[in-house]
């Protein structure tokens, strides 16, 4: 078996950031795995130097490592920043620049997107930050085309998430184009998270109930669809079947999941779409029957618009053999 090279990821922390926002990539990137095929990743925690750092909870923590740290790293995240809007140390902004320039996966959580547009990463690219300091980001980074209602935004080299849990979503969605599916999904599995949202989900719906509610409510509905993403489904039938009329069902959809009916299926059908490629050897044309795209132009259409590569080329890089060797 030939021997899996380690990729290298920085990730930045500063004095007074929060403890759950470096815990994010970490927990994707940095816990030991025993799974077979699982990747194995070296993750350095670094700052503008290393030592003693305060969190926002009211304890410190140490830091192994300074800049050097980014200049070995294949991907380096920068998992949030400080509230103040304050600017980044030069220092960092130039490690960024450099890393971006020889060729480095630059990835920006919550607030971290504000780092990557102070570097300049972010001009004539979409983005997207936390929804609270939008409007904040939007004045002070006019050349971004800034996406603030968006989980992610995946624009090749460089990513911005969402606060919070969405930069959990990001983390996984870059653990699955680099090392596909089901790596990302046992990873999920770890966390006890959502193996997968898509980036386009929004990130905050204002709503007069708890989006708990209406998930709960529609439950039984969505665990039905993930067993019969083969059917085709119309949106009247599915609101006969949750109780509803359309209107109300179409609201409430959005309300529970932050997306539409279609979108929804699409995602869930690309999904185990992905898996199949991974983990069978069924043609693409049964493929995409299985999941409910009817044809194989119709997969190969959507499959190559979401992750910009052919089921095919998909399955060479991520099935089960070439995992293994």
């Amino acid at each position: 078996m030939a021997r899996q090279t380690l990729e290298t990821i920085a990730v930045v922390a500063f004095d007074g950031i929060s403890p759950f926002h470096l815990s994010v990539p970490c927990m994707v990137f940095g816990e030991d795995r025993t799974e077979a095929g699982d990747p194995r990743f070296r993750l350095l925690v670094c700052g503008t130097e290393p030592g003693l750092l305060h969190t926002n909870a009211g304890f410190t923590l140490v830091v192994p490592h300074g800049l050097e740290a980014i200049r070995r790293a294949q991907i380096v995240i920068v998992p949030s920043w400080c509230d103040d809007g304050r600017p980044a140390p030069p220092a960092l902004i130039r490690a960024l620049q450099a890393a971006h320039r020889r060729g480095a996966i630059v990835v920006g959580l919550c607030l971290g997107a504000f780092v990557l547009a102070e570097a300049g990463l972010l001009d004539g690219r979409p983005a997207t930050t936390h929804w609270n300091l939008a409007e904040a980001f939007a004045r002070q980074y006019p050349k971004v085309r800034l996406q603030p209602e968006v989980l992610y935004v995946d624009d090749g080299d460089v990513l911005t998430s969402a606060g919070t849990a969405a930069g959990i979503d990001c983390c996984l969605h870059l653990l699955r184009v680099r090392h596909g599916a089901e790596a990302a999904n046992r990873a999920a599995r770890r966390m006890v998270v959502a193996p997968h949202r898509q980036g386009g989900q929004a990130q905050y719906i204002r709503q007069p109930m708890p989006a708990a509610a209406e998930s709960d409510r529609l439950a039984p509905l969505l665990e039905w669809l993930g067993r019969h993403l083969q059917s085709p489904h119309e949106l009247d039938s599915l609101a006969r079947r949750a109780l509803m009329s359309r209107r109300t069902f179409t609201r409430r959809f959005r309300e529970a999941t932050g997306t539409t009916v279609g979108q929804w299926l699409q995602n869930q059908r690309l999904a185990l779409a992905q898996r199949l490629l991974e983990t069978t050897d069924r043609p693409v044309e049964r493929v995409a029957t299985d999941v409910g795209f009817g044809s194989a132009v119709s997969l190969r259409k959507h499959f190559a618009a979401a992750f910009k590569v052919s089921p095919t080329a998909y399955r060479r890089q991520f099935s089960q053999e070439a995992v293994a060797s």
